[in-house]
């Protein structure tokens, strides 16, 4: 008889515990850590950081020399042109200022373009190269804070023309980032401290 008690026993605790643990709220996980995200105004930290205002300082006095090459070029062509409108067709002294007018004018289209291209080229890799320096320090401030991730949030600039509104509306993905930690004026100072200690 003790023995079919205790059998007894046994399965009345199974199926007690059985039941227990078919009706008692599921164990909760614990909840996971939300994740952390920054922003970032690119285009804030390229048109207020101190390299930018150099840089763009010293094209524009370079672009005006050059403007100004080209400008005194130019009006050499302008005068030998008007020259040739004096000289007799045909004549040695007319072939001649034909010449001197064409390779002066081819000169001057050649200066032109050749500058075009330099700046722009120019443009490119410091812009590429301020870019690489920028998200080096978004990386490096991401890190330091504990941020999960960084994205690029510049406010538009209203009002728009047809086709930039289809670009913004093309590129811009962050529309609302209450909350998220704005690294803006981080990215911008450290890039100020990097150009003051140089």
């Amino acid at each position: 008889m003790k023995f079919r008690t205790l059998v007894v026993c046994c399965l009345a605790a199974a199926v007690v515990w059985s039941l227990a643990y078919e009706y008692c709220p599921a164990q909760q996980k614990p909840a996971q850590p939300a994740v952390k995200i920054g922003v970032v105004s690119v285009r804030e930290v390229f048109r207020d950081c101190k390299r930018n205002i150099k840089y763009r300082t010293e094209a524009v006095a370079e672009q005006s020399k050059l403007r100004a090459e080209i400008d005194d070029l130019a009006k050499e062509v302008e005068r030998d042109e008007a020259e040739l409108k004096t000289l007799k067709s045909g004549t040695t002294e007319h072939l001649a200022q034909v010449k001197q007018v064409l390779d002066k004018r081819a000169r001057l289209e050649s200066q032109q373009e050749y500058f075009k291209q330099q700046r722009s080229l120019r443009d490119k890799q410091w812009t590429e190269d301020l870019f690489k320096e920028v998200l080096a320090v978004i990386k490096d401030l991401a890190q330091q804070k504990g941020l999960d991730v960084v994205l690029e949030r510049t406010e538009p600039e209203f009002p728009f023309s047809g086709e930039e509104l289809m670009m913004v509306l093309n590129t811009h993905k962050v529309l609302y980032s209450g909350g998220c930690t704005n690294l803006t004026k981080e990215v911008l100072a450290r890039l100020d401290q990097k150009d003051t200690a140089q």
